[in-house]
């Protein structure tokens, strides 16, 4: 409490910086990873129908009310209204894996007054109206109406879950399907789940993070203890001003609050050393350098689609350790 806090500000914000750069550098490779994957989704050629023929076009051009068809083994690029499949009975099966983790297949329907249209033709020619529910999040609840004019005649028909093919949902065991867009782009159910989601966090990340809080306030409590002290010690006249220590002009004429704040900062500096910023830097190097170890993996290789193991995220690296084989289990 005698002296000024012989250490540089310089040098205790230096690791602070550098932890922050590669920190954000890492998050912003991540981001921009996630970006491109974002564009070849968005970017994927599909098939339309307009002006009488199929017409090819981006994924992120589909508009409500387009019909869009899809081949076999093909992610549904917008939520669908199934209108027919190259089944006679006008039904296709689906994997919503990458929805809700399920991988059966599940079959959907189609109304039979539009089971029939299976050319292009066919489905130029079809008049119909479909009304449904705004968008909404829940992957199991769809509620509407088709309304199809035949001969002068309009038939309605009521339209629910088994009859709408969601966005990110494959199509499995059927050679190709046709499907009216009802909910494209944020408004699918998939994007709408997406919002709802908050930043991944692993659970050592979090216990570190309620430890740097802790640290934190001790650190801060430090500060202001030792603050208070100085002060206290320094209420004489003779341990304010020593002879060894005589204060300048500028010194003895400065404000007693910002002198206050100045040496609580000072005392920051200090004690700065009870946050393990090391610690930081490691943690963040290890996770995204582990990261490029699992893409690198020969026993995550699928060498019949010719793909490895991608992370989006190396938050969750250390999370891995809670996925097992359930048949192994049991």
């Amino acid at each position: 409490l005698m002296i000024d806090t012989p250490t540089s500000p310089v040098t205790s914000g230096l690791p602070l910086f550098f932890v922050i750069t590669v920190t954000a550098i890492k998050q912003g490779y991540e981001d921009w990873l996630r970006h491109k994957a974002d564009n070849e989704v968005n970017g994927a050629p599909v098939f339309v129908v307009r002006s009488g023929s199929l017409v090819q076009t981006r994924s992120k051009n589909i508009r409500v009310g387009d019909i869009v068809r899809v081949a076999k083994d093909e992610t549904f690029p917008a939520d669908l209204v199934l209108l027919s499949s190259d089944r006679a009975d006008g039904t296709c099966h689906i994997t919503t894996a990458s929805l809700d983790g399920e991988t059966n297949l599940k079959t959907h329907f189609s109304v039979p007054e539009t089971s029939v249209c299976q050319s292009v033709s066919q489905l130029e020619a079809l008049q119909a109206v479909v009304e449904c529910q705004q968008p909404e999040a829940d992957l199991y609840r769809f509620v509407g109406r088709i309304t199809v004019t035949q001969h002068e005649e309009e038939i309605v028909r009521p339209l629910g879950p088994e009859n709408l093919l969601l966005r990110g949902a494959r199509l499995k065991n059927t050679k190709e399907i046709f499907g009216v867009a009802v909910y494209t782009g944020m408004e699918s159910k998939m994007a709408l789940n997406y919002k709802c989601k908050s930043q991944k966090r692993s659970a050592v990340e979090k216990s570190m993070n309620t430890f740097l809080i802790i640290y934190l306030a001790i650190l801060l409590f430090e500060a202001i203890l030792s603050t208070i002290l100085k002060y206290a010690w320094q209420a004489e006249d003779k341990w304010d001003e020593p002879f060894y220590n005589q204060k300048t002009e500028q010194e003895k004429n400065s404000s007693r609050i910002l002198k206050f704040i100045s040496d609580f900062l000072a005392f920051l500096v200090l004690y700065n050393f009870i946050i393990p910023i090391s610690l930081y830097v490691t943690v963040e190097m290890q996770k995204f350098l582990g990261s490029f170890f699992i893409g690198w993996d020969l026993d995550l290789y699928h060498e019949e689609s010719d793909q490895k193991a991608q992370v989006n995220t190396s938050d969750l690296n250390e999370e891995l350790g809670q996925v097992w084989n359930r048949s192994e289990e049991m």
